[in-house]
């Protein structure tokens, strides 16, 4: 077996896979949640397995293979390492318009190569049985290795899958991170899985399950990020941000994690940073990217603090008022028996203005699911632009500037924390404002959106010293200046 002979090999597999994506539209790829891998992004992946060339044989696994050009390029690492043993491939794929092109380079790859492969036309997750004790259970471990690139494709709650694994989901889940829990049951203990997908499952109480699963019966050792999220899937309008991760099944934790960055799927500038494993997988379980030191030492001066907002009666939560289906009760101007409804578009330079002179601002109603005492409060923007310079957008509200209203209402677009005192309130605003938290809570979650069950989840000092943070930001503007000052001060 020549080197040209697999070169031509790889090729042919990237030709056919080529032609295929140019022959079906992306609507209908869309529907299976199809978004093909490319051959740079297939090599960097196989690079990233810990093989074992003295191994009398392998099995490997390839759950939604495609035209199988993650697996091939994994087998065609292993066959470089010099192995001589034998190599069984499983490959799940149902899709029908795209089997003839994996039967054919499979093909290919065992005329090559001489291993044995088999394609089973079969729901993946639908036709096994899936344990949550997967360690106990020496007969799920089937695989070597495992790679993938798992379908990308929300399902309803109600869908076959999303019952079969109530265990690590709820809700309308996507299929791509229970085809991952599934790959973990199906791995063999100390063996590896490295997939590449959405970054979403890193925080939030949506995936905490899968999250606890994950940390149950494995470890991450390595974690890939883009720079561009548009240069990952080329022309496929992919919207998340997309991570390549490498996790073995063993519970003993590794002393550090490899995370590496590249600025497109081309792999032409990797950098690699070492970070300590409960720095990027502490106790909470949520997991955060991060890429320099800098980054580490946001999320070690963070975690290190000492409570949370529930921890001390506060808590942060979402708008009452969804605009668009409340119209009924919404008004222009002010009048007997309205009170105000506070948008996003209120704050403004730290404070919330109220009103703006803009249509729908006042609030008319005597349902009490629509109105909230009228208090101090933080009011947070749920939503920016990935070009806006912070995440965290937050504006102090003073119910003695509103004395008059015994009630207001906010629209579901911002998130509030009802505050005790004008102190705990500016206290939050220098927290919130400061350039600390907004770097960490992009670390935590790469959306453009502010969770408000996250952030309810971020240490923060004790409330004596927030009460303290916000009696010296009283005296100053509310700059972010300001607020990294005080941070700086509280906060080592």
């Amino acid at each position: 077996m020549t080197k040209n002979i697999k070169h031509n090999v790889i090729e042919e597999v990237v030709f056919n896979t080529e032609n295929f994506v140019a022959s079906v539209s992306k609507s209908k790829r869309k529907k299976f949640g199809q978004f093909f891998t490319s051959l740079s992004v297939a090599r960097f992946m196989a690079g990233m397995f810990d093989i074992d060339v003295h191994k009398p044989e392998m099995q490997l696994l390839d759950a939604g293979a495609g035209t199988g050009i993650l697996c091939i390029a994994l087998i065609d690492r292993i066959f470089e390492l010099g192995y001589a043993g034998k190599v069984h491939l499983t490959c799940y794929e149902t899709d029908p318009t795209v089997l003839p092109i994996l039967k054919k380079n499979l093909l290919l790859v065992h005329e090559t190569y001489g291993i044995s492969f088999k394609i089973i036309e079969d729901n993946y997750i639908a036709s096994q049985y899936f344990g949550v004790n997967s360690l106990l259970d020496t007969d799920s471990n089937q695989y070597d290795y495992i790679i993938g690139n798992p379908p990308y494709l929300k399902i309803s709650k109600n869908a076959v899958e999303a019952k079969l694994m109530s265990d690590v989901c709820h809700g309308a889940p996507n299929l791509y991170f229970l085809f991952w829990a599934m790959g973990i049951y199906n791995l063999k203990t100390g063996q590896d899985l490295v997939y590449i997908i959405p970054r979403s499952w890193t925080s939030g109480a949506y995936f905490k399950r899968f999250r606890e699963y994950l940390f149950a019966n494995a470890v991450i050792t390595d974690i890939h990020l883009f720079e561009s999220r548009d240069k990952v899937f080329g022309g496929e309008s992919v919207l998340q941000e997309t991570v390549i991760v490498k996790i073995k099944k063993k519970t003993d934790e590794p002393d550090m994690i490899n995370i590496t960055t590249s600025s497109d799927s081309e792999f032409r500038d990797v950098r690699s940073f070492k970070v300590p494993y409960q720095t990027v997988v502490p106790k909470n379980h949520y997991v955060y990217l991060i890429t320099d030191e800098k980054g580490a030492n946001v999320v070690e001066r963070i975690n290190n603090l000492p409570k949370t907002l529930p921890d001390i009666q506060l808590k942060m939560q979402t708008g009452l008022i969804v605009d668009f289906r409340t119209r009924d009760i919404l008004r222009d101007n002010m009048e007997e028996g309205a009170f105000p409804l506070l948008y996003s578009q209120h704050i403004k330079d730290g404070r919330v203005v109220w009103p703006l002179g803009r249509g729908g601002e006042v609030i008319k109603t005597n349902h009490a699911a629509y109105l909230q005492e009228n208090s101090d409060l933080l009011l947070v923007k749920r939503f920016t632009s990935k070009e806006e310079k912070r995440r965290l957008q937050c504006g102090i509200y003073l119910k003695q500037r509103y004395s008059q209203y015994k009630y207001i209402s906010t629209q579901n677009k911002v998130n509030f924390v009802k505050c005790d005192s004008p102190c705990v309130t500016y206290g939050l605003y220098v927290l919130l404002n400061s350039s600390l938290y907004d770097a960490y809570y992009r670390i935590l979650n790469g959306s453009t959106q502010v969770n408000s069950t996250e952030i309810n989840q971020i240490p923060i000092p004790s409330k004596e010293v927030i009460e303290e943070m916000g009696r010296e930001l009283m005296q100053q503007d509310l700059t972010e200046d300001n607020c990294n000052k005080i941070v700086e001060r509280w906060i080592r």
